[in-house]
């Protein structure tokens, strides 16, 4: 009896052992993929940084030059003080 304990907790840790040995490389693998995506990222920006940098340096030059429609004054109007 005692035979048969001792060989299920060692078959028990044998088990334990692999399952956390297939954590681990689970997770080796998902830190892998995370670089891969973290680098992809990079490259992505500094694509998008050179594609900016390329572009003409100031929209101003599209923009109109004058939009000054408003009133000189934005006051109200004074109120009527006529008593009738």
């Amino acid at each position: 009896m005692k035979f048969t304990r001792t060989l299920l907790a060692s078959a028990l840790v044998a088990l334990l052992a692999a399952c956390s040995n297939g954590a681990q490389d689970s997770a080796q693998d998902a830190q892998k993929s995370a670089d891969q995506a973290q680098q992809s990222a990079d490259q992505a920006q500094q694509a998008a940084g050179a594609a900016t940098a390329a572009a003409p340096a100031s929209t101003a030059a599209m923009a109109p030059a004058s939009t000054s429609a408003a009133p000189a004054s934005t006051a109200p109007a004074p109120a009527s003080t006529s008593g009738k």
